[in-house]
């Protein structure tokens, strides 16, 4: 008996409707259906006076999901997928997403699409797009605190009425830097549509082996957007005396003390997007973001004589 997954966002009525809807359908033409919450791929906060909230990675994967699913459907906004993609990656599930949401950027198809995207991946009528993931951990001396998969970005800031923050920042083999800023976000090319754009990071489309570094807000003309290869990890290390707050694709994290490091390294994982068609980075770039649009007319040619 094949297996589907759906996970779906309970907070919508209309993807709780369509969740159970189409758990109905699939199981009456013989699919084996595991039904799950998106709230179970979302990331819990450690506290100062409880630090260690460690769940591990594999932690996260909801019960009857496995490697021999064939593929799970993802009902919400931007914030489900990317929950769900800490739920699934591990078990390397393919997830065809549907928007229920407002922007949508993440997702592949919408609600009146439902039936046809079905039969079209049933028959195998579709692609695989690999987008790269981050593995961050937080270490104190030598104990993991915190660890989760990122599929966006990590971003380390100050508490509201808190100072300036102050970091240490290693990349691979090379010297640390010094930044001044109100916070610092590290993503992948997935995120560099997100926190890292509205932050004044270039757009990277997601086939580049990259990870970006961005200054929030830096007090310094020279401290702008770096962007390097992804095969090099990264250590940050806060020197503020205050705590800073520590969040992973603007869901779950913690608190960062001076004596932490948060580290970050390319997961072996990957999130694995069903794409109905070949995947095109500027389609959506111009019809969510509005990059491209002309915005004067064109100037017409004119033929000399």
């Amino acid at each position: 008996m094949p297996k589907v997954g759906i996970i779906y966002n309970s907070v919508k009525p209309i993807a709780s409707r369509i969740a159970v809807e189409l758990q109905e359908k699939l199981s009456a033409v013989g699919w084996e259906v595991c039904l799950t919450n998106g709230i179970g791929g979302m990331l819990g906060y450690s506290k100062p006076e409880s630090p260690v909230c460690h769940t591990p990675i594999r932690g996260l994967i909801p019960p009857g999901f496995d490697a021999e699913m064939q593929f799970a459907v993802v009902l919400g906004g931007d914030g489900t997928v990317l929950a769900a993609s800490r739920q699934v990656a591990p078990c390397g599930i393919p997830i065809l997403t549907v928007n229920t949401g407002h922007m949508g950027f993440l997702t592949e198809a919408y609600i009146n699409q439902i039936p046809h995207a079905i039969d079209q991946v049933i028959a195998g009528d579709y692609e695989i797009e690999e987008r790269a993931m981050l593995t961050v951990q937080v270490f104190r001396e030598n104990t993991v605190l915190w660890e989760a998969l990122c599929l966006n970005e990590m971003v380390l800031h100050r508490e509201p009425l808190t100072s300036m923050c102050h970091f240490e920042i290693a990349v691979g083999h090379h010297a640390p830097v010094d930044i001044a800023a109100d916070g610092v976000i590290i993503c992948t090319p997935t995120g560099s549509t997100a926190y890292s754009l509205s932050a004044g990071g270039p757009v990277l489309t997601p086939g580049v082996p990259a990870l970006q570094l961005i200054p929030i807000c830096p007090h310094s003309l020279a401290s702008r957007a770096l962007v390097f290869p992804d095969s090099e990890a990264v250590n940050v290390y806060p020197v503020n005396t205050p705590r800073l707050v520590m969040t992973v694709d603007g869901n779950g994290g913690c608190y960062i003390l001076p004596k932490d490091r948060v580290y970050l390294e390319r997961s072996h994982y990957v999130t694995r997007f069903i794409r109905l068609q070949s995947p095109e980075f500027f389609r959506i770039l111009r019809e969510k973001l509005g990059w491209g649009l002309p915005h004067i007319a064109k100037p017409t040619s004119v033929e000399l004589p």
